[in-house]
Parts: C-alpha cells; sequence; structure tokens
C-alpha cells in the first residue's frame, strides 16, 4: 500500500472569483446609484478602496494557521467588547450619533467605522474555539456538559449583543442571534435540550407577534413599549397606508423592484426615486435595472458563495475550521436572506447591508475579514489519500 499526500492549491482560486463576481456587481450597481442627483460623492472609488483594503485584510488573515487562530480569538472578542462598550460612553467628537445610533467611531482618514461588524466575525472566532474546546475536555457527552456548553454559548453572544442594543441597533443584533444559532445547531448539543428552549422561544416570540398586531395597548401598559416602536411592523405589514412616512423606503424598493419585470429597465435607466440606494436597498438597483434575471444572477451568486465555504467545511478535518465555516455561513446567509426579504417586502426592514455589494467601509471591512478566515483554511489544511498498488 503506497500512501500519497496530497496538497491542495494555496489559494483558493475558486472563492477569489465569486469575490471578484460580487465586486463587479457591487461597482455596477454603486456607480449607477451615484449618477442621480441626490448625491454628490463619488461612493465607487471608496468602495473600490475599501475593496483594496479588505484584500490586504485577506492577506493578513490567510498566514494564520489554526492554533493561531485559536490564540488570538479571546483577544479580538475581548477588544470587540472594549470597542462596544466605549461607544455607550465615548463623546459625540468621537463617536457621532447617526440616524438616532451611536454606532460608530470617527476615524481619521477612514470617515467612520462600525465596531460591530467586525465583532461579528470575533464572535464566530471565539465561539468557535469555546465548542472545539468543550469537546476536547469532555469525551463523554451527558445532558450537564451539553447544558454547559448551551450556557458558554449564549453567555458569549449576549454579552456583545447587549452592548450592540444600547445603540441601538436591532439588525446587528439579529445577526449575532443567526451566528449562535447556526453554530449551536453543529455543536452536537442534543436535541433533547434544544427541542423545548426552542420550542418555547417560538411560541414567545409568536406570542409576543399577536400582541403588537391585536393587542399593542398591553405591551404598552405592562412592558413599556412605545407607540412609535411599533411602526416598523406595520409599515411592512401595510405599507402603502404608511408610504408618507415609515413606509416610504418599502414601498419605492417594491416599485422599483416591480417595475424591473423579467429583464429590466437596463444599465443606468432608472426611473424610481429611492434614497441611499447604494447602501441596503441596492438590490433594488438590481431589479429595477436589471429584472428578475439579473436579481436571479445575484442571488445565484450568493447561493455559489455559501455552497463553496460549506464543501471547504466539509472537507477539512479540523473541526475547529469546519466550526469557522458554520459560523461564517450563518452571517452571510441571514444577510442575505435579510436583506434581499426586506427589499421585496418578505421580512421587515431592519438597515442590514447586502454582503460585498452594498457600499460601506465596515461592512465590507468585517465580511472580508470572514473570508480571509476561509481562505487560511483553504491555505493551511492538508489532504491525504491512500490507493493500492500491486
Amino acid at each position: 500500500m503506497t500512501s500519497n499526500r496530497h496538497t491542495p492549491p494555496k489559494l483558493d482560486w475558486g472563492l477569489v472569483l465569486i469575490l471578484m463576481l460580487l465586486f463587479l456587481v457591487s461597482a455596477i450597481s454603486i456607480y449607477s446609484a451615484q449618477t442621480t442627483g441626490q448625491y454628490t460623492e463619488n461612493f465607487l472609488l471608496k468602495q473600490i478602496v475599501w475593496y483594496m483594503v479588505g484584500t490586504g485584510i485577506i492577506a493578513a488573515v490567510i498566514t494564520l494557521d489554526s492554533d493561531q487562530l485559536k490564540k488570538i480569538s479571546w483577544y479580538v472578542y475581548g477588544l470587540g467588547i472594549l470597542l462596544l462598550g466605549f461607544l455607550i460612553i465615548a463623546p459625540s467628537s468621537i463617536a457621532p450619533v447617526i440616524n438616532g445610533a451611536k454606532a460608530w467611531y470617527k476615524v481619521p482618514g477612514m470617515g467612520s467605522l462600525q465596531p460591530a461588524e467586525l465583532v461579528k466575525v470575533f464572535i464566530i472566532l471565539v465561539l468557535a474555539k469555546t465548542i472545539d474546546d468543550h469537546h476536547q475536555k469532555n469525551a463523554i457527552k451527558t445532558m450537564q456538559t451539553d447544558l454547559w456548553l448551551l450556557i458558554k454559548l449564549v453567555g458569549l453572544t449576549m454579552v456583545p449583543l447587549m452592548l450592540v442594543m444600547q445603540q441601538p441597533d436591532l439588525g446587528t443584533s439579529l445577526v449575532f442571534l443567526a451566528i449562535m444559532l447556526g453554530m449551536i445547531f453543529i455543536s452536537g448539543i442534543s436535541w433533547k435540550l434544544l427541542a423545548p428552549i426552542f420550542g418555547t422561544g417560538a411560541a414567545l416570540a409568536g406570542t409576543i407577534f399577536y400582541f403588537v398586531l391585536w393587542h399593542p395597548d398591553i405591551l404598552e401598559k405592562y412592558l413599556g413599549v412605545k407607540e412609535y416602536q411599533f411602526a416598523r411592523i406595520y409599515s411592512w405589514i401595510d405599507p402603502y397606508n404608511y408610504q408618507s412616512s415609515t413606509g416610504f423606503q418599502l414601498t419605492r424598493s417594491l416599485l422599483a423592484i416591480g417595475s424591473g419585470e423579467t429583464s429590466g429597465k437596463g444599465y443606468g435607466t432608472r426611473e424610481v426615486y429611492l434614497p441611499e440606494s447604494h447602501t441596503d436597498f441596492i438590490f433594488s438597483i438590481v431589479g429595477e435595472e436589471f429584472g428578475f434575471i439579473g436579481a436571479s444572477i445575484v442571488v445565484s451568486l450568493f447561493f455559489l458563495l455559501i455552497y463553496h465555504i460549506t464543501k471547504i467545511g466539509m472537507e477539512t478535518k479540523n473541526n475547529f475550521y469546519t466550526y469557522i465555516c458554520v459560523g461564517v455561513i450563518s452571517m452571510v446567509t441571514f444577510h442575505v436572506f435579510q436583506n434581499v426579504g426586506m427589499t421585496i417586502g418578505l421580512l421587515p426592514i431592519t438597515g442590514i447591508p447586502l454582503p460585498f455589494i452594498s457600499y460601506g467601509g465596515s461592512s465590507l471591512m468585517g465580511n472580508m475579514l470572514a473570508m480571509g478566515l476561509i481562505f487560511s483554511i483553504r491555505y493551511h489544511y492538508k489532504k491525504y489519500m491512500f490507493s493500492t498498488s500491486d
């Protein structure tokens, strides 16, 4: 019997191609958005710069192997907590309030930095290490060990989540929860423990939603919820009754995407006015200009990205790497599902950008940092193949 060691390509060229295609979509869409009269800045040039910065981040992260990533996981997690915590007490000269949220730091030469975008990836790292370490220390699984692992995963996620809720930023908080749930599902915790917990949570969420729709006065009286806080839900369910206020963005998005029909109106021939379309509602530009076909291509690119990361996670024999892949998949999937869903009215508007396509330096840096982890997995792992010969 002979053994042949096969080392995969050092650089994942398939992932490079997917990211290049997403960059192309981003550049085309942002350039179209900034040609309208409401903008004077060159967002495309800034996005190109952010992509260059993101490439540098990937180049730095790709050199780190699994042992090094484990060593730094707690340090970057702690740094993320400090950055989120300091936002609360930072003066407006350092952390201004933008659109009602105190979520950004002013950075000379960079504009602003939203630390929560980076913390998403830091959470993935520390949860992956926690799961891997737990299973190494507890070779024999019991309900007690599973419960302890669940408590650790929830606790580690709740600390940054509560800090983000103080900003307030519901969208990012939901991303944190999506990452946590994805990693809980893959962590090996018994379903005998998870089923009643998630069942109770689903029932509670359904009950709250029922009261929001039919008995909001009870929530106002006993939970202190303000009337204006229901507006986002109401404008999502019936946007046309709120199109002069909270439903304006959604109704314009629906009109833009719907008017694109099958093949779109053509590049640069948008007719629907949509504020801030280069950020969270960039999918509306794709839908209007390139129609159902163009929108389907963009969604297919994300499916290809998720499939590619899934394949990497299944091929690697390193459990820590697998957990990282699951965390990244959870993050990207939720971003895409929520962003596309809110632009077509399937989900409430939460201000979540479309990964790699929406304009935004912090979001892009966070996503490129996550891709750096995936590139690192492909860069460092080795595959062994065995064959027999006469």
